[in-house]
């Protein structure tokens, strides 16, 4: 009998101390088909949609990459047209999809450093919806940036690789010199993308 209770301590002792040394992820508790594929204009609001799928007319003779082909230009421009107020707004909207708070969710982008390890792993990034974002022209919308801060980090070889990122969405504005994120994602599973 005492050899019993011998090994029930020794079994419990060894439980507890593997889960207090083994850490664990609510990612790793969530299998993959638990993960909502979402769409980047899923995570806007369809007012903020709306206003930027009808853009003022005039930005139709703005010749791409000239001076006027800026945010900051075009903030810099004093209107009293209503869809022109609201297409600026848009632009710059932190208004979030609140259905999607603590939804574990699966989406396709890119990634935009913000902060790397002594090796060169990325440890803090934004997620944004298509390469160059934040970099090589306006940064979208904070409502279609997401930031994550991972730990072990991710090894990006070029800002043209897409990624799939698995993870649980929270409502959460973060701000950067590289630009705004109205969304955070935790528990972040990262893999290359395979449409």
């Amino acid at each position: 009998m005492m050899k019993f209770f011998l090994r029930a301590r020794i079994g419990i002792f060894v439980a507890i101390t593997g889960m207090l040394f083994y850490p664990t992820t609510y990612a790793e508790d969530i299998e993959a088909s638990d993960y909502q594929e979402v769409e980047w204009t899923q995570l806007m609001p369809e007012e903020d949609l709306a206003a930027l799928l009808n853009p003022p007319d005039y930005l139709a003779g703005i010749e791409d990459g000239s001076q006027e082909d800026s945010v900051e230009a075009f903030g810099n421009q004093d209107f009293d047209n209503e869809t022109t107020n609201r297409f600026q707004q848009a632009l710059t909207s932190t208004q979030v999809v609140k259905t999607f708070e603590n939804k574990p969710i699966r989406i396709p982008g890119f990634i935009v450093p913000l902060e790397s390890s002594e090796s060169q792993m990325v440890t803090e990034f934004f997620i944004v919806p298509y390469f160059g974002a934040c970099i090589h022209m306006p940064p979208p919308p904070p409502n279609q940036i997401i930031y994550v801060s991972i730990e072990q980090g991710v090894e990006l070889e070029s800002l043209y690789d897409p990624f799939w990122f698995e993870g649980t969405l929270a409502i959460d504005t973060t701000e950067n010199a590289m630009g705004t994120a109205a969304y955070r994602l935790e528990h972040v599973n990262v893999k290359p993308y395979e449409g």
